[in-house]
């Protein structure tokens, strides 16, 4: 294993347990001890974890992964979402694409599309994801339209209010949301107060809305919420989704498509 592997593997267990010991780490990913204390280390000296006595905690009490660990995570469900998102998209539309793993792939999945190969544009993509922008900026059929504001680290999102400015001059066909939550109740949600801001006025800019969850984020409670759900259109979701939670969804008038 890698040590970029071992790297993203140690921080999932992390957030999904807590608490780590090194013996109970080296067991999990079949290597030594040794080798488990020295990823300790050094992901301590990055503000990733806090070292203890024999092991390590998650670094803070609202912990997030940036952006660049957590793309292994549900790979195939995310891919899954993705392509069932982008057949949603029809060509010479204007989308919105937040930030995020599993709009990445939706991004990845509408480069491919062959019906959007050519066109003047094929797709117009408006987006605060520098990532996003990078991927899609070497496809000449596509017209992609970066707003402004200060770069977030953890998701790779341009929040601020450079951002407003862009985003209250234009208008969308479908605005895609990744979010960190989704519920009936709640609605979608992020961990960050700013890039949710960011999200909610692309939600206003777009005649529809589409969110793209896995199924672990439904259900779910997060910080920052970014549009009650009666504002979603259609819920894009793997089909391990509860079926109770999925039921309840529907009945909020939402459409919801599983992969």
């Amino acid at each position: 294993m890698s040590r970029d592997a071992r790297w993203k593997a140690l921080l999932e267990l992390l957030v999904d347990r807590g608490r780590l010991d090194v013996e109970e780490a080296a067991a999990e990913l079949a290597v030594s001890a040794a080798t488990i204390r020295r990823d300790f280390d050094q992901l301590a000296e990055q503000q990733m974890l806090v070292r203890t006595r024999g092991g390590a905690v998650v670094h803070g009490v609202s912990y997030e992964l940036p952006l660049r660990y957590k793309t292994a995570r549900r790979a195939s469900e995310k891919q899954r979402i993705a392509r069932a998102v982008a057949e949603l998209v029809a060509p010479g539309e204007a989308v919105g694409l937040t930030g995020g793993t599993t709009t990445t792939e939706v991004a990845r999945a509408l480069a491919v599309r062959g019906d959007l190969a050519s066109g003047s544009p094929a797709l117009t993509v408006v987006t605060n994801a520098l990532n996003i922008a990078n991927e899609l900026a070497v496809r000449p059929q596509f017209k992609i339209v970066v707003t402004g504001g200060v770069a977030r680290p953890q998701s790779y999102e341009l929040i601020g209010p450079l951002a407003d400015g862009v985003l209250g001059q234009i208008r969308l066909d479908v605005a895609v949301l990744g979010v960190v939550a989704f519920d009936v109740t709640h609605g979608a949600a992020a961990h960050d107060e700013a890039e949710a801001a960011i999200n909610r006025l692309l939600c206003e800019r777009a005649e529809r809305v589409v969110v793209a969850a896995d199924s672990s984020k439904l259900g779910r409670r997060a910080f920052a919420r970014i549009c009650p759900a009666h504002l979603v259109d259609t819920l894009v979701t793997d089909a391990a989704a509860d079926p109770e939670t999925v039921r309840g969804i529907e009945e909020a008038g939402i459409r919801v498509v599983t992969v």
